[in-house]
């Protein structure tokens, strides 16, 4: 997706309570000034667009209460290059590129295969669930353990969508086609409005995300994906055109497979249209496929280190969530 600056928020409502610290997030660097032009509206949108709303604090030890959690245990695993070999999960990153001049892409694929679905985990930025939490995904990865990760679907930028993570559910306020991974090791996409969290916790949904569009039906790439918008809110740039992205796929049940597209650096990586990010994934055997936040947020880690170049300024994004194998 764009830059997170450039985001305006879809709601005016918010219901949490200030985190903590109370500080402004690094998206104020954004230009309060732009902010303050608002006139009347300069509150609104500090409140719902910058200020930290902290609504679960410790969030992680809900999942260590969690009985399907529980099941998820520490493992010692073997580094080898950008390869990782576990106990329920081998992670292995190539890079690939293409084309030439202004047309050239570059892009990451980390095929990781699961003996147990729930080695895939997620994290929130500083271990608090809420709205405008970000740190860099480096640090989040670090913070947790991962060996590998990528960024997430930012679901701290929004008020909608059905957030389950690691078995737990923390928000039920479904808007658009989301994804869940089961824990039998299988990806869906599904629409959020036609169920809710509770219902898909019962029927063993290990995580879910809520960004979009799905990129593939039984392999096939899905007609107009170029033109889907995400927060068609006032001052949203579109996720349409070349852009970085950040996607994740099903090959098969346990076999999954992360790709991250750098962009907007010319001369390394123009990003990739909705349509070509889904060929993509169709290419690498994938037959479900699903976009989640890009633009400067598309961030690949892998043992502490950042592999992607984020915008092609060698500097990571703020973000709000993470997917992650711990080593």
């Amino acid at each position: 997706m764009s830059d997170i600056d450039t985001r305006t928020p879809a709601s005016a409502t918010s219901t949490a309570t200030p985190g903590p610290s109370g500080r402004l997030s690094r998206r104020s660097l954004f230009g309060l000034g732009g902010l303050f032009t608002l006139g009347a509206g300069a509150t609104w949108a500090l409140d719902r667009f910058v200020i930290e709303h902290a609504e679960v604090t410790s969030a992680s030890t809900a999942w260590s209460s969690n009985d399907t959690s529980a099941a998820v245990t520490d493992e010692t695993g073997t580094v080898s290059g950008l390869s990782y070999a576990g106990g329920n999960a081998t992670v292995s990153i190539t890079q690939h590129s293409s084309g030439s001049g202004s047309d050239t892409i570059t892009w990451f694929v980390a095929d990781i295969l699961l003996s147990d679905a729930t080695a895939v985990r997620t994290a929130f930025a500083e271990d608090t669930y809420g709205e405008n939490i970000i740190e860099n995904p480096s640090v989040i990865a670090a913070d947790n353990g991962a060996v590998f990760a990528v960024n997430g679907d930012y679901y701290g930028f929004r008020d909608t969508g059905i957030v389950i993570r690691n078995g737990v559910a923390f928000r039920d306020a479904g808007a658009r086609t989301g994804l869940a991974l089961y824990g039998d090791g299988t990806l869906v996409p599904y629409d959020e409005t036609a169920t809710n969290a509770d219902a898909l916790v019962a029927d063993g949904v290990w995580q879910t995300w809520s960004f979009g569009p799905s990129l593939l039906d039984q392999g096939v790439v899905i007609d107009g994906i170029d033109e889907v918008e995400v927060d068609t809110n006032f001052g949203n740039h579109s996720i349409q055109g070349n852009q970085p992205r950040t996607g994740i796929g099903m090959v098969e049940a346990n076999h999954l497979v992360a790709v991250v597209v750098d962009g907007r650096s010319s001369g390394y990586s123009r990003g990739m249209t909705m349509t070509e990010f889904a060929a993509l994934f169709a290419d690498l055997g994938a037959t479900v496929a699903y976009n989640l936040d890009g633009g400067g947020s598309s961030t690949m880690v892998f043992d502490d280190a950042v592999v992607n170049d984020p915008l092609g300024k060698g500097q990571e994004r703020g973000t709000s969530d993470i997917i992650y194998v711990a080593g």
